[in-house]
């Protein structure tokens, strides 16, 4: 049989997901996403998310309301009559009604080995911890938040040097091959699920602006981690004076170095940096109003000397 899917995803992530579904062949009889927001220097334009337009593009019914817990809007959910819903960062917590109105229930992409990093920045606080992989998980979705029971697992392993944002596309499409499959198994009567264990449990809060200046005093591992793990949004930051002014700039790529002084020190003509234990090499970085540059082209217009601080 053809499921009856809701798909309910906001940002870029989810759209592989909604894409791989819709090829599957099953029957997306609504797509749920976060209302457009305000957008453009004054806040006067109205821009749609990613997977809005993506439903627009694949001719598919949008729905956006504020909230679900509302009477009108859970019984114009339960009116789909659908088999399943496929929950991909929607963004919104979905009340017992919701959850409970699809045949099948609701399942989750979530980005990560869950206990560990439920909650909203997952991909992000597993590169700041340094873990060594993650993954992505399907789940049956309960009351709890990312407590569901697990029907799949593919773990990814986290290189070195590998930022938030090449994680967050390798995981996106590993989400949508794992959708795909649960999808087809739920529908054959094949989908197992086992419940998720609690001990390791860990939150991944959200990310905080103040979270974002490098701080050089720290070793060179966690600095590194910081940096790869915000970019390349909101991407960390230090301050450097470049060519006597004092400027904000986003490191948006290092890798770790060898090297010893004083914390914040450049220590070559390179861009390495001491930290409180190491160093570290900035490989890509960008001037507020400027593009993101690799070392080398932001030192040709942005010289700084071995000796200089960064702060």
């Amino acid at each position: 049989m053809t499921l009856r899917v809701i798909f309910m995803g906001t940002p870029e992530f989810s759209v592989p997901v909604l894409e791989a579904i819709h090829r599957g062949g099953h029957e997306i009889v609504a797509v749920y996403s976060q209302p457009p927001r305000p957008a453009g220097r004054r806040g006067l334009e109205l821009k749609a998310s990613p997977v809005h337009k993506k439903a627009d593009a694949l001719a598919l019914p949008v729905f956006t309301p504020k909230t679900l817990k509302g009477e009108a809007e859970q019984h114009e959910f339960a009116g789909h009559n659908a088999d399943v819903a496929v929950v991909v960062a929607y963004g919104l917590l979905l009340p017992k009604a919701i959850l409970d109105a699809p045949r099948f229930g609701c399942f989750n992409g979530h980005a990560s080995l869950l206990p560990r990093w439920r909650g909203a920045a997952p991909i992000q606080r597993a590169i700041m911890a340094g873990d060594k992989k993650t993954g992505m998980m399907i789940m049956k979705m309960d009351e709890g938040l990312d407590t569901g029971d697990i029907a799949l697992v593919a773990e990814q392993e986290i290189h070195e040097n590998m930022t938030a944002g090449a994680l967050h596309d390798l995981l996106s499409q590993s989400g949508a091959d794992l959708m795909v499959k649960a999808l087809s198994q739920l529908e054959n009567g094949t989908l197992e699920l086992s419940p998720q264990p609690s001990q390791g449990a860990i939150y991944a809060r959200k990310i905080d602006k103040s979270e974002a200046r490098i701080d050089w005093s720290r070793p060179s591992v966690e600095v590194h981690n910081l940096i790869r793990g915000l970019a390349p949004f909101p991407g960390a930051w230090c301050e450097m004076d470049l060519q006597g002014k004092i400027n904000r700039v986003k490191v948006l790529g290092s890798r770790l170095s060898k090297g010893k002084g004083k914390p914040g020190e450049v220590l070559d003509g390179k861009l390495t940096i001491a930290c409180g234990e190491g160093a570290i090499s900035l490989t890509h970085l960008q001037k507020a109003g400027s593009k993101s540059m690799d070392m080398n082209a932001f030192l040709a217009g942005n010289p700084i000397a071995a000796g200089a601080q960064v702060n």
